[in-house]
């Protein structure tokens, strides 16, 4: 027979900030008792639990859900629940109690809507781990405690948002729906990497794909290459530097967009724009007067 067991730490960071983004409350442990039952009754606060082994019954909006090892359910705040551990196979259980003014973003963002307030994976190992570190971490205490829990419960969070994605995601996806994808991932990738300087090449291999069918691909949607469309880009983003910045000289504007040659740069704008970044700064400060 299962001994009972309980165990809880709350957070030892103490926050006075109603406006807090995040606050991670408390996080603990349970080996329950046959019948072992909560509610019915409301949370002011989310309240999250992964089982880690026997079964129970979670009760919401009068849906009942038979739960077992591997599943998760959420609790909202203010939602009438109830839970109760089975009679033959009481089940063991972490928890993470979390509230703040972007909590209900991240559960949403992580695919946890009221639809969706129970998930299960089979191997559990990685959420049940992150549900431990949290307990651990308050339990350790520490002045970055309350930072390190929601460090934590971020990755738990997407953790649930990969299982729920790869379970949404049809196996027969299209090659309309991947070229698509890729597109969207190369644009981000330059977009946040200009001011770097950027190889396609590591580009291509960080996103998984050959050099050659990236190219192909970007400029069969796009109608020019990656090179050139990174290209605009950078004279794109430096043109909105001469317009606003005009305590940078052309080789910090030059610099600030990937291109460390300023004779380079200058060449490259003259053939977009058709004026040199001086004249162009000239014409738009002449406008504002």
């Amino acid at each position: 027979m299962q001994q009972d067991m309980y165990t809880v730490a709350s957070n030892p960071i103490i926050s006075s900030d109603e406006h807090a983004p995040l606050n991670v409350l408390f996080a603990g442990e349970s080996q329950t008792k046959p019948l072992h039952r909560l509610g019915p009754k409301v949370y002011d606060f989310y309240l999250m639990h992964i089982v880690l082994s026997g079964k129970g019954l979670f009760i919401c909006d009068g849906a009942r859900h038979e739960l077992r090892a591997g599943h998760t359910f959420l609790i909202e705040p203010e939602q009438l629940i109830s839970y109760e551990s089975d009679h033959d196979d009481p089940w063991r259980y972490r928890w993470v109690a979390f509230n703040g003014v972007q909590s209900a973003e991240l559960v949403t963002a992580a695919g946890l809507t009221a639809e969706q307030q129970v998930v299960f994976s089979a191997d559990k190992r990685r959420a049940a781990a992150l549900f431990r570190q949290i307990h651990e971490t308050f339990r350790r205490g520490g002045a970055a405690a309350d930072m390190m829990a929601a460090g934590y419960l971020h990755l738990l969070l997407a953790e649930y948002k990969t299982v729920l994605q790869a379970r949404s995601e049809s196996p027969l996806r299209t090659a309309q729906a991947e070229g698509d994808h890729l597109l969207q991932q190369v644009v981000h990738y330059l977009s946040t990497q200009y001011a770097h300087p950027v190889s396609i090449e590591q580009m291509a291999e960080s996103l998984g794909y050959n050099r050659a069918y990236l190219s192909r691909l970007f400029k069969q949607r796009t109608g020019e290459s990656p090179v050139t469309f990174l290209l605009k880009l950078r004279i794109d983003k430096a043109r909105r530097m001469l317009r606003e910045r005009p305590e940078l000289t052309i080789e910090q504007i030059s610099a600030s967009v990937g291109l460390q040659d300023a004779l380079y740069f200058s060449k490259q704008f003259r053939r977009f724009h058709g004026q040199s970044p001086t004249a162009y700064r000239e014409t738009m400060r002449g406008l504002a007067e």
